[in-house]
């Protein structure tokens, strides 16, 4: 009798504790991720939904109000470790959660931004980034927030606690692998690439596992390697050296460093391809596929559907791994299923995402002098007489050209956004170029596999930066913000009819999306390098954006970067509402 009456009171007790607790949300499934775009009381997804418009439905915050915004709170990543802050916030049940640089994730509360907690990968001294120690944002999905690391792993972290659920290594950071890009999740598939295209490793997609991290797919960009599905091959990718000469596909390049997207209407996931190793182009004669590229994969299967080239044969770095976002518009009279990509090479392109078919192509920035322009029946550049490097001779470098936009691109990494509403897509874009010049090099593992020095140079007196609103029916610039320094920071739309990106001398600003009227602006106290993002909390809007000057443009700006030195590093959250009343 006494054991019986001892289990009612434990039975009693258990469910007095249970009704004290708070439930905890069970976490965002797959199809949440998916409706990400219609759902403005959270963002899930790197890109506000998985074909990464970057578009809010939002609009309590206007063209008419957006003047009386104020912070919110701001909230450090602290410690020494400030410096390039790239990420975009993710928001969900009262939580931001961003990554820092260094490969840090961080929780803070989304009503007070005090933190929840904090995770920082354990690095090895060796790891080999060639573009600073970014990082450029988490996913999430239940209760994991996933993230990739410097050296090459993809860690899932309890999104409550900030422990580790589960750790795998994706590639060989010794051999110059890394990682800095938002994971994509697709049907419960976390699906990343890799980094490291000036050390000659093999870009490649994966699809692992959410619950797991065990690998499902792998798909390498770089024709002749081999594909796997389930632990078995699965086809070739391309065909053995029909654009490569001899062994140097297995040193091709091609990284997948900066993500993909995903369109539930065609079920294809689309990633972009980077330069091609080495640099200089003399050594691998042909296109060398499938190198700075869009390539749309199959998410079941890893398989390649379509691909369009970029820059064959680049020979420029011109990396083709800008974002490629997803949009239905009526061209001549005929509703089509496209997507647009702002590329590195200074063109902007609007292809039929059914089947990877050119539709417009046009250049976005002032100049493009390795090309005069894009055959839209071959969808191939235009490339102009003596505009390439030329090849070494001996230990002696080749013929010096001044070629625009920089190896720095018209635009890099830094997400465009597009309005239904406008239907107009908001670049930000650079105008420099610079000298280049091919050198002798031979692959050694983990070293530096380029081939070519640059020097970059301005090419206007009053401006590198430049926000533009592209008409993708016409390819026509609608209106253009200048900025002195360049822009290295993604862009955010609303229904608001407002346009948010930040600039290095550390602004956070609004535009009119039709006028491009600089309609607000906030100095965080570091460059903005990140990408901003909005939701609904409390019946408020909120606009939230990462402060921190680093990326590319210090490390590789030469000259260019000299004239911004002055700019401070930082590591701050910074979030803005209007004032109740």
């Amino acid at each position: 009798m006494k054991g019986r009456i001892s289990r009612y009171v434990a039975s009693f007790a258990a469910l007095s504790i249970a009704a004290a607790t708070p439930l905890l949300a069970a976490g965002p499934t797959s199809q949440d991720l998916l409706n990400d775009a219609n759902t403005p009381g959270d963002v899930l997804t790197y890109g506000m939904g998985p074909q990464a418009q970057r578009f809010s439905t939002l609009a309590k915050v206007n063209v008419d109000n957006v003047k009386n915004m104020v912070p919110a709170f701001a909230a450090s990543l602290g410690g020494e470790k400030q410096r390039g802050q790239e990420a975009q916030p993710l928001v969900y049940d009262g939580t931001i959660y961003v990554t820092g640089s260094y490969s840090r994730v961080f929780a803070f509360d989304a009503r007070t931004g005090e933190k929840k907690w904090e995770y920082s990968a354990r690095l090895p001294d060796g790891i080999m980034p060639c573009c600073d120690v970014v990082n450029r944002g988490a996913a999430i999905h239940g209760d994991k927030i996933i993230f990739a690391t410097l050296d090459a792993h993809l860690i899932a972290l309890n999104r409550h606690t900030g422990k580790v659920i589960w750790n795998k290594t994706t590639s060989d950071y010794q051999a110059g692998y890394s990682a800095t890009a938002a994971p994509l999740i697709v049907k419960d598939m976390v699906i990343t690439g890799n980094s490291g295209g000036e050390f000659g490793i093999i870009g490649e997609v994966q699809a692992r596992n959410v619950d797991t991290g065990e690998l499902i797919w792998s798909r390498p960009t770089i024709e002749g390697n081999m594909g796997t599905l389930k632990g078995q091959p699965n086809g070739m990718t391309g065909k053995l050296n029909a654009s490569w000469p001899g062994d140097m596909y297995k040193t091709g390049g091609g990284a997948t460093w900066l993500g993909g997207t995903y369109d539930p209407d065609t079920n294809l996931i689309f990633f972009g391809t980077g330069n091609p190793g080495p640099w200089n182009s003399h050594l691998r004669p042909g296109d060398n596929l499938y190198t700075s590229s869009t390539l749309a994969i199959d998410p079941d299967t890893g398989v390649i559907k379509w691909h369009y080239q970029t820059t064959p044969h680049d020979g420029w770095d011109f990396d083709g791994v800008n974002e490629f976002i997803p949009f239905d518009a009526t061209v001549n009279g005929k509703a089509m299923k496209l997507g647009a990509k702002a590329d590195r090479n200074g063109y902007f392109y609007v292809l039929d995402r059914t089947n990877g078919k050119l539709v417009n192509a046009s250049k976005f920035v002032m100049q493009t002098t390795w090309a005069n322009g894009i055959n839209l029946k071959t969808g191939r550049p235009n490339y102009t007489e003596d505009g390439r490097p030329g090849a070494p001779s001996g230990t002696e470098k080749g013929k010096v050209v001044f070629s625009s936009p920089s190896f720095l691109g018209g635009k890099n990494w830094m997400p465009m956004a597009y309005s239904k509403d406008t239907g107009l897509f908001y670049v930000p874009s650079n105008d420099w170029g610079m000298d280049i010049w091919n050198e002798p090099i031979a692959y050694k593992k983990g070293s530096a596999y380029l081939g070519a020095g640059f020097t970059i140079k301005p090419i206007a007196e009053d401006h590198i930066g430049a926000l533009r609103a592209m008409d993708p029916k016409t390819g026509k610039i609608v209106w253009e913000y200048k900025n002195k320094a360049p822009l290295w920071g993604g862009v955010l739309t609303t229904a608001g009819n407002l346009v948010f990106t930040g600039t290095p001398e550390g602004y956070l600003k609004a535009f009119n999306a039709k006028t491009g009227e600089e309609l607000w602006k906030f100095n965080t106290g570091s460059g903005v390098v990140g990408s901003p993002i909005t939701w609904e909390q409390d019946g408020e809007q909120y606009v939230a954006v990462m402060s921190g000057w680093g990326g590319a443009v210090p490390l590789w700006g030469g000259e260019v970067a000299k004239t911004f030195k002055e700019i401070s590093q930082g590591g701050s959250l910074w979030v803005f509402k209007l004032p109740k009343g």
